[in-house]
């Protein structure tokens, strides 16, 4: 499942881009490899994040996981139902399971991302 409007880093983030403002979470293809999902760490609202720079974990029954910040920006809200319901991640990791939304520096940087075709291509070659 990758939808075709997205953008897609290689650390398997998904961006919806609206206007200046990008909303970012994870790709279902990497929370399918995570299995499980019990924990996030998100960073708090008005935290300026730099393009493919860390920016939280996600843990799951597998592994802790580092997050990459497919654009540069500022937090400009958290899923705080996160906090208390991880697993939304796993259930719907393109719709309730989002993680931040982000107020973009330079919205030209979604030229360095991949596109769901470029994506689908990626993941093909990763197994």
């Amino acid at each position: 499942m990758i939808p075709p409007d997205l953008h897609y880093s290689r650390e398997h983030e998904w961006v919806r881009l609206e206007e200046r403002v990008a909303t970012v979470g994870i790709s279902d293809y990497a929370q399918n490899q995570l299995g499980d999902v019990v924990f996030v760490e998100l960073p708090a609202v008005g935290t300026v994040l730099a393009q493919f720079k860390p920016f939280g974990v996600v843990e799951s029954v597998k592994a802790a996981s580092d997050l990459f910040s497919p654009l540069s920006g500022t937090v400009s809200a958290v899923n705080q139902e996160l906090v208390d319901h991880p697993e939304l991640i796993n259930q719907d990791p393109y719709g309730g399971g989002w993680m931040i939304r982000i107020d973009l520096t330079d919205v030209g940087e979604i030229k360095n991302l991949l596109s769901a075709d470029q994506y689908t291509e990626y993941i093909g070659g990763l197994g």
